[in-house]
């Protein structure tokens, strides 16, 4: 079957299922497989259950005619979504980024989504799978659609831009993470700015935080940059406060002096200015910016306060890498109250660099006074410290319900393996 053929299917039964506990009467389900599983051996069950159709690639030996059965799976996913894309003539904005690329994708999103139609990646739908399932899901009607992607190796940004076609990019940053894929923070850049490479060969616009001196090597030969940073571009503000939350002072670009958000941490400010400057980019109204700015409060354990038992917990579990950990515990340093407690995860996928990384981890939260410090899992039980360890964040949880803690700051922070959502559920 063609991907025109199997699209005129998709356009009568336009929602894809993944996974036959989520399915709905109607839907196309995609028999996918990789290591731990094999869809195809679901594919009866789907129908069953009431999908439309079901895409195979291994022979079921069933006769019905609502199983297609093609090459490969995933693949057919990727190019009916690279169709799908084709069907659009509006902006289509890429954001990718070793931290803050999901508050990012958020903030762009419920700006630009004040004044246009606007569809955006669900919650981490931002790899291999999930970039094609967010591009399926964008009606007809869309005037905007803005697309997180993953990565943690090289070449895997480069084949997501091929179906999705972005003409506007926002790369937030290349720092330490996943440096076990990506080969190093060369590698990351590389990868990182594959993204670039696409918008710079087909004309794009990119939207860059000009205080990082290594995003203008990157984005060398990109003639439509949309500036912003602390001091130089079409939007620049500084941190007025931060304490908890960040208060931004506007300094150019914008007729609002200031921002008040919901975010906790100085090191949003290069997210919060993005948004303004996307929003700005697209004429949306100043007071519609800011707004949408305000109004948006993170969840999903992504530099979340949590006000629990009298206690004021940042609860940022989502992920951690080196240089988002580190941003997070300078940040709650300079926090000002009494009792200050850290209970940090393990990082994981950092290769041969992981030991240094948690030694140096190590070495920083060394440097400031702490009620508590508490580390949890990974490669800190391989370092040298005199903190409290458990090795799993069940541990630290029982730890954490015998302290009876009260009119304390918490920062709760790790990688999404380790589960640190647990110590405060």
């Amino acid at each position: 079957m063609t991907i025109s053929t199997l699209y005129q299917l998709y356009l009568q039964h336009p929602s894809i299922q993944t996974d036959t506990r989520k399915l709905k009467e109607g839907d196309i389900f995609f028999a996918l497989k990789g290591p731990n599983f094999n869809g195809n051996l679901f594919a009866e069950q789907a129908l069953n259950a009431g999908a439309a159709y079901a895409v195979i690639d291994e022979p079921s030996g069933v006769d019905d005619s609502r199983l297609i059965v093609v090459d490969d799976v995933l693949q057919t996913l990727q190019a009916l979504a690279g169709h799908h894309r084709q069907q659009f003539n509006i902006p289509f904005i890429a954001i990718t980024g070793s931290n803050g690329k999901t508050t990012t994708k958020e903030l762009v999103y419920t700006v630009l989504a004040s004044h246009f139609k606007t569809y955006t990646t669900q919650g981490n739908l931002n790899n291999h799978i999930g970039v094609p399932l967010t591009l399926l899901s964008i009606p007809a009607d869309a005037a905007m659609a803005v697309i997180e992607m993953g990565a943690n190796h090289q070449k895997e940004i480069e084949g997501y831009c091929v179906y999705t076609a972005p003409t506007h990019g926002i790369i937030t940053n290349c720092g330490k993470a996943h440096l076990e894929g990506f080969g190093g923070i060369e590698g990351v850049r590389k990868g990182k700015g594959e993204l670039y490479d696409y918008i710079r060969t087909h004309h794009g616009t990119i939207f860059r935080f000009n205080d990082y001196d290594y995003l203008h090597t990157m984005s060398m030969g990109i003639e439509k940059v949309w500036g912003y940073g602390t001091s130089e571009g079409h939007i620049t503000g500084t941190v007025a406060a931060s304490e908890p939350f960040l208060e931004v002072e506007m300094t150019k670009g914008t007729s609002f002096q200031q921002v008040h958000t919901q975010l906790v941490g100085a090191y949003n400010l290069p997210n919060v200015l993005c948004a303004i400057a996307v929003g700005k980019a697209f004429n949306v109204p100043d007071e519609k910016i800011k707004t949408a700015i305000e109004s948006y409060a993170p969840s999903n354990s992504r530099s979340q306060m949590v006000e629990k038992e009298g206690n004021h917990i940042i609860l940022d579990a989502y992920n951690a890498n080196p240089t988002s950990m580190r941003a997070a515990i300078e940040n709650f340093a300079t926090l000002h109250a009494q009792e200050k407690v850290l209970m940090l995860g393990g990082m994981m996928e950092l290769g041969e660099e992981s030991k240094t990384e948690h030694q140096q981890i190590v070495d920083l939260i060394d440097q400031y006074p702490w009620h508590k410090v508490v580390l949890v899992g990974g490669d800190f039980s391989q370092v040298n410290h005199s903190y409290i360890y458990f090795p799993t964040s069940t541990e630290a949880a029982n730890w954490y319900q015998q302290q009876k803690f009260s009119h304390t700051h918490l920062l709760i922070k790790g990688s999404r393996s380790m589960q640190m959502e647990k110590i405060i559920a």
